[in-house]
């Protein structure tokens, strides 16, 4: 799944694109994705402009120009695990999400995979793909999304709500494996399975410690890690594998940063011992037992 480094790649590239693009017409070809009937994203959508691209954690948010008698703001898209964004137009083609054979599904759209299409008004279109339909788009009012960013979304590394004194107030309401802490959007919004291996490591900490046992100096260390972490990966355009392409069609290159993750067996940089892999939290997860205490 594309965690913050590759959504905010996905975000900066199709703003560079989409914004002021008028929507003439809309396909919902997957209903079961889709928040509202082909009827009602008609309806709301054709004749708007998309004014903003946003994103909170890993969700993407697209701001619509006001229309009288037009009830929702924004269009909001989660690619989850399979799911891709991919614009066509008459001089941009960029694809972002889940990278399954991007070269060929940019000659061949729509196709099997298509979910829902945005046809705008300079030619150009936005295809939401997704293999096995865990992503979705949906409408929302002003109100929805503020319910939606407050109920579900924590404080988002490298913002102006991720202060360290947040971190805490974060962390001290659980009592969980810390790698349990950061998967969990509702209390940091962003960080997934890559990023938390790294930020573990980056900070000397294990992944099956409690939160509730971390001292104030590791505390401070994990917060100012999942900081460094975050902003190196998005300078980098986020981390590539065989799932992920940025919304260029480029492959980030983080990947070359990676100090554990999907590093299991192998020597560890700083100690030189293998490193470990389990499942914590219910998903795969790589360590040092050495460096990490």
């Amino acid at each position: 799944m594309p965690e913050l480094p590759e959504v905010e790649t996905i975000r900066r590239d199709l703003a560079a694109i989409m914004l002021g693009s008028k929507i003439i017409s809309v396909d919902i070809m997957s209903p079961g994705s889709a928040s509202h009937s082909v009827a009602f994203f008609k309806k709301e959508l054709v004749g708007r402009k998309i004014t903003e691209v946003g994103r909170r954690g890993k969700l993407l948010i697209f701001r619509l120009s006001p229309n009288a008698g037009k009830r929702m703001d924004y269009i909001i898209v989660h690619l989850k695990m399979t799911g891709q964004l991919i614009f066509s137009g008459k001089k941009d083609e960029v694809a972002g999400g889940h990278s399954r054979n991007v070269k060929a599904e940019l000659k061949d759209l729509p196709n099997k995979h298509t979910r829902a299409v945005l046809q705008l008004a300079d030619g150009g279109k936005l295809f939401f793909n997704d293999i096995r339909r865990f992503g979705y788009i949906k409408l929302v009012s002003k109100k929805e999304l503020e319910d939606v960013l407050a109920r579900s979304y924590g404080p988002e590394p490298l913002t102006s709500t991720f202060t360290f004194p947040a971190f805490l107030y974060a962390l001290s309401r659980t009592n969980v494996k810390i790698k349990a802490a950061l998967l969990n959007q509702k209390l940091i919004a962003g960080l997934g399975n890559i990023y938390a291996d790294e930020v573990l490591w980056e900070a000397r900490l294990r992944p099956d410690r409690s939160t509730q046992s971390l001292k104030p100096a590791e505390l401070k260390k994990l917060y100012n890690a999942i900081n460094r972490i975050i902003k190196l990966a998005i300078k980098k355009r986020g981390t590539t594998f065989s799932d992920y392409v940025d919304s260029r069609g480029r492959s980030g290159n983080f990947s070359k940063f990676l100090k554990v993750y999907g590093r299991g067996g192998e020597k560890c940089p700083n100690c030189h011992n293998p490193l470990k892999k389990a499942k914590i939290a219910g998903r795969g997860t790589h360590y040092c037992a050495v460096c990490q205490i």
